[in-house]
């Protein structure tokens, strides 16, 4: 079992994932690759001291890049959307 914090390794704050705050409650982290759903959500709970609803997951495939003859690949990275219970706010995105 991995730490809260080597399974919760960022935010990612986009316009998309603003209007799912809003609209749906819902947050959007990069995660460890090997971490499952109910790894996630104890992780985000401790953390940020709220209560999660439910956790979707994806992983996505790193983009293939050219440099020069070379090909090289970014790294494959894993996608967790958080859904909170309603009235719960995590106070690292209301600035945002």
């Amino acid at each position: 079992m991995l730490e809260e914090y080597a399974i919760i390794r960022r935010p990612i704050i986009t316009e998309k994932g603003s209007g799912l705050k809003d609209d749906n409650n819902q947050l959007i982290f990069e995660v460890h690759p090997g971490s499952n759903k109910s790894e996630i959500k104890k992780a985000v709970e401790k953390l940020f001291k709220v209560t999660v609803l439910s956790v979707r997951t994806q992983n996505r495939l790193g983009k293939r890049k050219r440099l020069g003859r070379t090909v090289g690949r970014r790294k494959h990275w894993k996608k967790a959307i958080v859904t909170l219970k309603e009235g719960d706010r995590v106070e690292f995105f209301e600035g945002v």
